[in-house]
């Protein structure tokens, strides 16, 4: 790393560092992984392929694709995410996960390069500039023809109808913050994290180097992409 290279820790949100937010994560978030590993595997991500968790969080996706592959390598910048991540590995006895506590940018990769790299709400906390540096390291150890699984909040409108959308997407959002995030939760990512818009983030990653083969969209807000590097 550079001097000049942003602290992704610092950047990673307080609650994220919190382990008392981290024991109520999953049922907040309510992540089902089965939608993103049959995304890799129905690209030939078997039984042979080494598949990088960037951002793994506490491990749903990491323990979920360690079934279907040889090697996971799970990584998280926060220690706390990461002593999570680790209780999960080895309670699912998923000795093929690796876990390790780095970010986007401080990972270094040891080895050939992966088959396929998983991420999933965790770009959206650096700005666009190092999200351009972030995905070009992701395209440097994913391997030519590998598969980019992107979820993340980006925004699925013009500028012009920030105020419009921004306002469903905050009636859509759930009371109990037990269960989901609410309006004030979703308010302060808006103020305080960097999601980009839907075609920031599609240039980014055509000048990075991936073509993308399916996107979708859900409430204006939420993306997923299945992407290959060139």
């Amino acid at each position: 790393m550079h001097d000049w290279w942003l602290d992704e820790r610092a950047h990673a949100g307080p609650e994220h560092l919190d382990p008392v937010y981290i024991e109520g994560y999953d049922r907040k978030a309510g992540y089902d992984p089965a939608e993103d590993v049959a995304a890799l595997l129905a690209h030939d991500i078997g039984r042979e392929s080494a598949v990088l968790d960037l951002g793994a969080g506490t491990g749903t996706f990491s323990v979920a694709i360690a079934a279907h592959v040889k090697r996971v390598i799970a990584v998280d910048v926060s220690p706390a995410m990461v002593e999570a991540l680790t209780a999960r590995v080895r309670g699912a006895r998923a000795g093929n996960v690796t876990v390790v506590e780095s970010g986007f940018l401080s990972y270094a990769h040891a080895g050939p390069p992966v088959d396929a790299i998983f991420t999933r709400n965790a770009l959206h906390q650096l700005p666009d500039f190092w999200k351009g540096l972030a995905l070009t390291r992701m395209a440097g150890v994913l391997r030519p023809g590998g598969l980019l699984r992107l979820r993340d909040l980006a925004y699925d409108f013009e500028p012009a109808d920030a105020d419009e959308r921004i306002d469903a997407w905050f009636a859509g959002a759930v009371t109990d913050p037990a269960t989901g995030w609410t309006a004030a939760e979703l308010a302060e990512h808006v103020r305080t994290e960097h999601s980009t818009y839907r075609w920031l983030l599609e240039v980014l990653l055509e000048r990075t180097g991936f073509d993308i083969v399916d996107v979708a969209y859900r409430r204006g807000a939420y993306g997923a992409y299945t992407c290959v590097r060139r």
